[in-house]
């Protein structure tokens, strides 16, 4: 049997998760990853996306749209600005993200006028929150 590491994933509101898992795949900012026990320590950003894990009691799935995961070698601790299991995922959720990142580009275009980078960071947020609903099977709208 494949060796397991303890994963907890916490959002602002409450602990969604916490077990022992023998991977992680994580939405990090800079590409996918997967985690497992006697990773290297590494901390990442996440992007908008669908966090999964695999465990002795099977698997599981969450949407995260923001934060950071901290990756040791005998614990991956998931700090998520939101995150949702999938199963309880419904289009309402998805509508309010989308909502929230539209808003967040279209503020983003007025405050920095001339300035892209964090215009483009808006927009790339936006793009992958659209990319998350599509990948999940809900619509952006």
């Amino acid at each position: 049997m494949a060796d397991t590491v303890q994963f907890d994933l916490v959002s602002p509101e409450r602990s969604v998760a916490s077990l022992e898992v023998t991977q992680v795949q994580i939405p990090g900012a800079d590409g996918d990853m997967t985690a497992m026990a006697n990773h290297a320590p590494t901390i990442t950003t996440l992007r908008p996306g669908l966090l999964s894990v695999d465990g002795p009691s099977g698997a599981a799935s969450y949407v995260v749209t923001g934060g950071f995961a901290e990756i040791g070698a005998d614990g991956i601790t998931v700090l998520a600005e939101r995150a949702i299991p999938r199963e309880e995922m419904t289009q309402a959720h998805m509508d309010e993200m989308v909502t929230a990142a539209r808003e967040a580009h279209a503020q983003a275009k007025e405050v920095f006028v001339n300035e892209p980078g964090p215009v483009d960071d808006a927009a790339k947020l936006l793009a992958d929150m659209v990319a998350m609903g599509d990948h999940i099977g809900l619509s952006a709208n």
